[in-house]
């Protein structure tokens, strides 16, 4: 019997950052929101053939846009730029 998980493979402690909260959309998307519930953006995790790569992408609510912040080896380096 084969078992599929959409859980994510990230220690918890990851997904912490002050004034921040992230929520798993699915299992390559993670929404970033401010602790109001503002969304600030989003991080996205992709296949290169060097590895896994996260890419930040910045909400500009005024211009109903995404801005792409950059793309970065590790998830904490990603969420960082929201900070």
């Amino acid at each position: 019997m084969t078992t599929m998980t959409f859980a994510s493979s990230l220690e918890p402690a990851l997904l912490r950052r002050p004034g921040l909260s992230m929520t798993q959309l699915h299992d390559q998307l993670w929404r970033i929101t401010r602790t109001d519930g503002e969304v600030v953006g989003y991080v996205e995790r992709f296949a290169v053939s060097e590895g896994l790569r996260y890419r930040a992408k910045r909400f500009l609510a005024r211009q109903h846009r995404f801005v792409g912040v950059g793309e970065f080896w590790s998830i904490d380096d990603a969420v960082d730029c929201f900070a």
